[in-house]
């Protein structure tokens, strides 16, 4: 089936993705840019963990002061060449997530990121709510409500606030796809006026 050139480019401009990878994804599907948009996706996120043990050399400092002066934020999002932290996708990722850390106050970029001993109380107080309940049932909730609680508290489980349907850790692993490296948030600091240090 022939695809056409400007099918081909209306795709191109909806991923950010190469012209040749979008017209082969298109001709794998029939032709169907839905399905075509949604096989780069799959493609995209698969490369994307298979990119998670490159190093990362590269990369940039974002910060975000809200406008009235009283909330500052600090992030360091890595990559793998200046290449990429050049990028205007880049750019936008990291002005996003300083835009998250301001509105959500995480505390840690993710849920290996928490300490041991604050699991274990996270745990101790879940277990204490469930007395009484099966142990399979109890295994089956602690792990749900952990979920919630890194959602909280860790930056890249967040709920992405500018799209809820998708996580911060989505948001990250889409620009990871479109530019075909290993990025990660590194830190994050943010600040308060009158917050306790």
């Amino acid at each position: 089936m022939a695809i056409s050139a400007e099918t081909v480019k209306k795709l191109r401009e909806r991923t950010g993705l190469g012209m040749m990878d979008c017209k082969k994804a298109l001709e794998e599907v029939g032709g169907d840019s839905a399905k075509a948009e949604e096989l780069l996706r799959k493609q995209g996120l698969k490369a994307a963990e298979l990119r998670t043990t490159r190093k990362i050399k590269e990369g940039r400092v974002g910060q975000y002061i809200h406008l009235n002066g009283k909330i500052g934020v600090l992030v360091e999002l890595g990559c793998e060449t200046d290449f990429a932290a050049k990028n205007s996708e880049f750019d936008s990722l990291l002005k996003d997530l300083c835009m998250q850390v301001a509105a959500t106050r995480p505390l840690y970029v993710a849920p290996e990121n928490v300490p041991a001993d604050l699991v274990a109380k996270e745990k101790e107080i879940i277990a204490s709510q469930l007395q009484g309940k099966p142990a399979p049932m109890i295994e089956k909730i602690t792990l749900g409500k952990l979920q919630d609680y890194y959602k909280q508290i860790c930056l890249i489980e967040q709920p992405f606030i500018k799209d809820g349907s998708m996580t911060v850790r989505d948001r990250v692993n889409s620009v990871n796809a479109k530019l075909g490296e290993n990025i990660q948030v590194r830190r994050f600091v943010r600040f308060e006026v009158g917050e306790e240090a």
